[in-house]
């Protein structure tokens, strides 16, 4: 099955998000040696990426709260080299930041060639909650779509391949898991009240998601909608197309100049 064509938001399509099914599973068994057995090919190929220096990859990951983004990094990141593999978490901008405009602070923490870049949250979010708490009027939010296509354009001209991954959860499901915040006191730390305030806004989110997801889909840096009530299927799928995107570079070791041959270490 091909997984990246299921969960692609098709470029230039009209795109609707209700019709994604945040249970849906593709019929994959998502067993934790399945997993594992992803996760030891994505070892091996981020060894390759760092040691052959051509490419970088960024990961982009956005979801509702309780989406599953801190997760699905721990995962998919474990036994990961981190020398080769940074994760930068956008939080509300800082003074220094809001003083400059919304692409300065994301373009700093693009990852070197040879390496990956996880953003937990990006520079999405200056469409999504800027729009949805009316930050900043809709004659500026709106030209952000084209400035984050060109940005990302942009990236992939200097060789930093883009994917881009909505965790994509039900109302309920968030509900179980915030639930699940509250109940186990090892996960208490979690829990904010700002969520139960950003749950009220779920519609809204709904509607700037699908906006930000059809018109920032596109052939150089695609958007994947990954079904992600199940915390299995969903890990395993971003391995899986992670995985995928890696072996579509061409990764090699570089070629020595000298004759290894006729090296001798006294």
């Amino acid at each position: 099955m091909d997984l990246a064509k299921h969960c692609i938001v098709k470029p230039g399509s009209k795109f609707r998000l209700k019709d994604r099914d945040p249970d849906e599973t593709f019929g994959k068994k998502h067993d934790d040696k399945t997993l594992e057995k992803t996760l030891e090919r994505l070892r091996r190929l981020q060894h390759l990426l760092y040691a052959d220096r051509r490419y970088a990859l960024l990961i982009i990951l956005q979801a509702l709260d309780a989406g599953g983004k801190d997760g699905t990094i721990g995962h998919v990141t474990s036994g990961v080299n981190p020398q080769g593999c940074q994760v930068t978490a956008f939080k509300s901008p800082t003074p220094e930041e809001l003083a400059h405009d919304f692409l300065w602070r994301v373009h700093k923490a693009v990852p070197a060639l040879g390496n990956i870049g996880i953003f937990n949250r990006s520079h999405y979010e200056d469409v999504l909650v800027v729009r949805v708490h009316k930050l900043a009027p809709k004659e500026l939010w709106h030209k952000r779509y084209k400035h984050i296509n060109d940005f990302e354009r942009m990236l992939t001209d200097h060789k930093v391949t883009i994917l881009k991954f909505f965790l994509h959860i039900s109302k309920d499901e968030q509900k179980r898991r915030l639930e699940a915040r509250i109940q186990d006191p090892t996960r208490n730390w979690k829990f904010s009240m700002a969520d139960i305030e950003e749950r009220r806004h779920w519609d809204d989110y709904m509607r700037a998601y699908q906006d930000a997801l059809e018109k920032c889909s596109t052939d150089r840096a695609p958007w994947y909608v990954i079904p992600s009530n199940n915390k299995r299927a969903r890990n395993y799928l971003v391995a899986e197309l992670v995985v995928r995107t890696l072996d579509q570079m061409g990764l090699k070791y570089p070629r020595q100049s000298i004759d290894m041959s006729k090296v001798v270490i006294d």
